[in-house]
């Protein structure tokens, strides 16, 4: 019995022909063109693993669909890293932690935010509210404005993500 792979030649014309434009859209949005041709081959590492390649009309609006994807996560997670920056350095200084301390935290926080993905905002909302700032299912409640069965729902279908993320990895 052959195992077949899928035919990457399509995936090599499509990164030839459309690689330097798609670095050039992605540089308008960022003004940085590391920054864009590292997202540029992001882009097109998302599509080693399609095999529908080449039955792609369009190419240009296709990519351009696979790197706002690609581009949306660069922002959340440079928001990520900021907001925990922010509230590092709010810390009083016995409190801080060191660099290696940061770095980890700052990759438990990335791979939350990757389990977490895909939820609904106020399912991710309610499930940080409880695991990281310790609040009751009242006080989430109030804070979102639902009600505490909502609360509770949405932390159990958040942690049913994490497990299943978890398993997958």
């Amino acid at each position: 019995m052959s195992t077949a792979t899928p035919d990457k030649a399509p995936l090599g014309l499509l990164y030839r022909d459309h690689h330097q434009w798609l670095k050039a859209w992605l540089n308008r949005r960022l003004g940085c063109s590391q920054q864009a041709a590292d997202l540029a081959q992001d882009t097109f590492v998302r599509l080693l693993t399609r095999d529908d390649i080449s039955r792609i009309n369009e190419p240009r609006a296709f990519l351009t669909t696979v790197a706002k994807r690609v581009l949306f996560n660069h922002w959340r997670r440079a928001d990520l890293e900021r907001a925990y920056l922010e509230a590092l350095a709010s810390q009083p200084e016995p409190v801080a932690v060191s660099p290696e301390e940061q770095a980890l935290l700052l990759e438990a926080l990335i791979s939350i935010d990757e389990m977490l993905d895909g939820l609904p905002v106020i399912v991710r909302r309610a499930f940080l509210y409880a695991q990281l700032d310790g609040l009751s299912y009242g006080e989430i409640a109030a804070r979102l404005s639902i009600s505490i069965s909502t609360v509770k729902r949405h932390l159990q279908r958040a942690a049913l993500q994490c497990y299943f993320a978890l398993e997958s990895a």
